[in-house]
């Protein structure tokens, strides 16, 4: 066999990146070694991987075909250098949706330390887009995400349910429109509404579970993380959904309110996701048992 790994990993750096310059700085290369690595390997596949547009380079259609086995070849020899310099198989890279991140995984891992693990895992919180993304390209090992996962070469599990509820502040002035302790479905569309990015799974799941009742979410404003919308809600911004285990906190200092109306229960699905190829060490099925575990 005449592949080497230091030809797929400046392959997959300069697909990553575009060019050969960067991707050698990726792999801390320099770009005339990266580019006869490169040139390397198309020679001893023959064919170009790459369509040359000025300084650019393009995945082609073989390259593209190549980009997924060469991730998967490059995390099977990360694993296995994990397994020999770590008793336990090295650190686990988790990809966490921000909700998910912040509020249900530092718990997961409390109980993994008290129960005496040797090494937690390392742990990229991004929306869920870019964790199920992050997985995709073996740039983690799983991922835990709040919405459907678009990427179809991964596998996806059902994981935990969540509630979401529609909070504001005290004095806001829907409070004082209330019709036997509810909101007027009304009142909700005319109301501002504090939204999430395009890519967040709580923005998905809050477009499909109120939009077939309200039809139309006006936006008051939109942030990249649900901290920052209940901050905000409080501050009299305007309407808010977000998960019941996010607001908690200031609904105990009377700080938000929930808002009760005419609607169906709001809960959505979380997902584990993973590789259909990946190979499983036993640090990952130790912190996939974690996981998996029923929550405290």
């Amino acid at each position: 066999m005449r592949l080497s790994l230091k030809q797929l990993q400046v392959f997959v750096a300069v697909a990553d990146s575009g060019s050969t310059a960067a991707g050698a700085d990726a792999v801390a290369l320099s770009q005339s070694a990266a580019s006869a690595a490169l040139n390397e390997l198309e020679r001893q596949l023959r064919v170009q991987l790459f369509d040359r547009v000025g300084k650019k380079l393009l995945l082609n259609d073989s390259g593209r075909q190549l980009l997924p086995q060469a991730r998967q070849m490059l995390d099977a020899a990360l694993q296995i250098e994990g397994q020999f310099q770590h008793a336990h198989g090295g650190t686990v890279r988790i990809a966490a949706s921000t909700t998910i991140g912040i509020y249900l995984l530092p718990p997961i891992l409390a109980r993994m330390q008290a129960e005496g693990a040797s090494a937690l895992p390392s742990v990229r919180i991004e929306n869920s887009m870019a964790a199920a993304a992050a997985v995709a390209a073996y740039q983690a090992d799983f991922g835990l995400i709040e919405g459907p996962c678009r990427e179809p070469e991964l596998l996806v599990e059902p994981w935990q349910e969540d509630e979401l509820i529609i909070v504001c502040a005290p004095r806001h002035p829907i409070t004082r429109r209330l019709r036997d302790g509810k909101a007027p479905v009304a009142a909700l569309e005319q109301a501002g509404w504090l939204l999430r990015e395009a890519g967040s799974g709580t923005a998905d799941a809050v477009d499909s579970l109120l939009l077939p009742h309200l039809h139309h979410l006006r936006a008051a404003a939109q942030f990249g993380n649900s901290e920052a919308i209940k901050h905000a809600a409080a501050a009299g911004l305007g309407l808010a959904c977000l998960p019941r285990l996010v607001v908690a906190d200031l609904l105990a200092l009377g700080r938000l309110v929930e808002l009760h109306a005419d609607l169906p229960p709001l809960r959505r699905q979380f997902y584990l996701i993973r590789q259909r190829g990946k190979s499983l060490s036993r640090s990952l099925e130790a912190v996939l048992d974690a996981c998996r575990a029923p929550p405290l």
